[in-house]
């Protein structure tokens, strides 16, 4: 009888505690208040260019100065607003969901390397691609005064109102 109880106790904590565990996996980027377009910014893991140039990021290479959106965050925010349109394909087949962005910002400030790591389809991946190339240059990550090139991911949320 003893035993039995046990074994109960033992099997609800693993109920617990597994699903606990698995979505604290799933947690990655916090999410950024705004009613059309819903994203922030998080360091990935280390990408070595074909140049040797270490990319830094979040998986022991941090930059010491992260690179900057002209105009900071809110300014980022405000830029992905005005400039993503929902595609019609996905207005269509109503389609909503998160594209999940990666891409280098080089020395220089400007983005290189975008590729949608995560897509939901109906235009919104090559919408989200778009918008990111079409960034203006950011200020760049430095390290010991230096500017490195940093790997930033970009989720995008497309909702329908």
């Amino acid at each position: 009888m003893m035993n039995k109880t046990k074994t109960r106790l033992g099997a609800w904590k693993v109920l617990v505690v597994l699903p606990m565990a698995a979505l604290l996996m799933m947690v990655g980027c916090k999410n950024a208040a705004n009613p059309e377009v819903d994203f922030t910014v998080a360091q990935q893991q280390e990408v070595v260019a074909n140049t040797n140039d270490t990319i830094y990021d979040g998986m022991g290479h941090l930059a010491e100065v992260d690179p900057e959106f002209p105009g900071g965050e809110e300014a980022l925010y405000k830029y992905l607003a005005q400039n993503i349109h929902y595609p019609e394909q996905a207005k269509k087949e109503q389609i909503q969901g998160r594209v999940f962005v990666n891409f280098v910002i080089e020395k220089d400030g400007s983005i290189a390397d975008a590729v949608v790591k995560r897509g939901i389809g109906g235009g919104c991946d090559e919408e989200a691609l778009r918008v990111v190339n079409a960034m203006p240059k950011w200020t760049p990550g430095k390290v010991r005064g230096e500017n490195v090139r940093v790997n930033y991911c970009l989720p995008i949320n497309f909702k329908l109102r």
